[in-house]
């Protein structure tokens, strides 16, 4: 059978949607959000902020596995005279992250009693379904704006549907009642929600807010409620919008449920930042959320963090756990060492890396790879072919294969990627 038996396959991936682009600042870290900016990845800290110590060390570990920015919540005047030693804590440790106010209720007081707070902070969000009703929730929404302005911050107008403005609600619905074609309930809903960021983000720029300082966010719980309300809101507005579940749950629930909505979106270039909003299993680190927001970018093609590790699932030909255990080794083994191999072997984080367990696909995938090794399985010779840049190199046998192959990777990453990262000192 030949190719003209078959039509061209599209493999081109939708263009981005065209976003302005925002700035958040700390320092001299400048992280870019929107227009040609990469998707950026978000996390939050569930620590008590006025416990300065154990925030700013959960903020550098959020950051050390990848977060971009880090959320944390400013809820009273103890936790807003904590963010600046906060700040300065995660300075002394060189850790540069942006640091964002989460503020509800009370957050017009806390901004403005608290002015090291608000200069610590690199942007606010401000959730307009909490700031209040009415004309006292204008004056203090106003009064939040008014210190981004002051101090140059920029703003995440973060609509929640657990908290949106219900007089806002109310008032679609009675319009909608009125319809002679009415909406479902659920589609009023949506309404509500994009009606409210983009209200609230006019009412921000009346009061001299630059449209680059705006995002927007409009959160959910359910996968297909999400995807529907962002793609409102992205048809509506070029604001950068930032992207996640609420509330997405636990384990495999809410890492499935978060990857289904937000691969959705950001295929069809909808999204600027993301949060994988992951309740964390007893035990687990809070760096878990960042890890799925990485995979998820990483999966899509959209960016690229950490060598990727190829291992097949096992069958009944399979029987040795071997390659599952070298497998997780040379994973674990990966991403503990990227935190400095990002300086020291620049574009290590493109390396494929492949450990199979038998023949049926091992070889293949083996020479797709960057590295592989095939293991033997039930009945096969017990040798273990390597595969270096598609090419067979060796074949170990023994005690020892899991210790060889490791030492045959660091050694293929010194080779390639050590000599990218001598050539700028060498030329110089």
């Amino acid at each position: 059978m030949s190719l003209a038996n078959f039509s061209l396959i599209d493999v081109a991936r939708p263009a981005a949607r065209r976003s302005r682009q925002a700035r958040v600042v700390w320092g001299q870290r400048v992280v870019t959000i929107g227009g040609d900016a990469p998707v950026r990845v978000q996390s939050m800290t569930n620590t008590d902020t006025v416990d300065v110590i154990g925030t700013a060390i959960q903020v550098k570990e959020l950051a050390v596995a990848g977060s971009e920015l880090v959320r944390i919540t400013v809820n009273t005047p103890e936790a807003a005279a904590a963010v600046p030693h906060i700040r300065d804590q995660l300075d002394r440790m060189g850790i540069d992250v942006p640091l964002v106010g989460d503020f509800h209720y009370n957050g017009h007081r806390l901004l403005t009693d608290h002015p090291a707070c608000a200069e610590a902070l690199s942007k606010y969000r401000i959730n307009p379904g909490n700031v209040g009703k009415g004309e006292k929730g204008d004056r203090q929404f106003a009064q939040m704006i008014e210190v981004a302005l002051r101090h140059d911050k920029p703003v995440r107008i973060g609509v929640n549907w657990g908290s949106l403005d219900q007089e806002l609600l109310a008032a679609l619905m009675d319009e909608n009642a009125r319809s002679a074609d009415p909406w479902t309930a659920q589609q009023v809903m949506y309404q509500a929600l994009i009606s409210s960021a983009l209200q609230s983000a006019q009412s921000a720029r009346d009061l001299g807010m630059k449209p680059e300082q705006i995002l927007l966010s409009c959160k959910v719980s359910g996968v297909q409620d999400l995807i529907s309300v962002y793609r409102g809101l992205a048809a509506r507005c070029d604001y950068p919008l930032h992207l996640g579940l609420t509330e997405a749950g636990m384990g495999t629930k809410g890492t499935v449920a978060s990857a289904a909505a937000l691969s959705v979106l950001l295929q069809e270039g909808i999204g600027d930042t993301i949060r994988v909003s992951l309740t964390p299993q007893p035990g687990e680190a809070r760096t878990q959320e960042v890890v799925v927001a990485l995979e998820i970018l990483q999966a899509l093609g959209l960016r690229t963090f950490v060598p990727s590790v190829t291992a097949c699932p096992g069958c009944g030909r399979t029987t040795s756990t071997t390659f599952q255990e070298l497998a997780k080794q040379i994973d674990d083994f990966l991403r503990a060492q990227m935190p400095v191999w990002r300086s020291q072997y620049p574009g290590v984080e493109k390396l494929k890396v492949a450990v199979m367990g038998c023949i049926v696909n091992g070889p293949g995938e083996s020479k797709h790879a960057d590295i592989g090794i095939s293991l033997p399985g039930t009945g096969e010779a017990p040798a273990a072919p390597v595969f270096i840049d598609g090419e067979k190199a060796l074949t170990l046998r023994g005690d020892r294969i899991a210790d060889e192959f490791m030492a045959l990777v660091q050694s293929y990453i010194d080779r390639r990627f050590g000599q990218a990262a001598s050539e700028p000192a060498a030329s110089a």
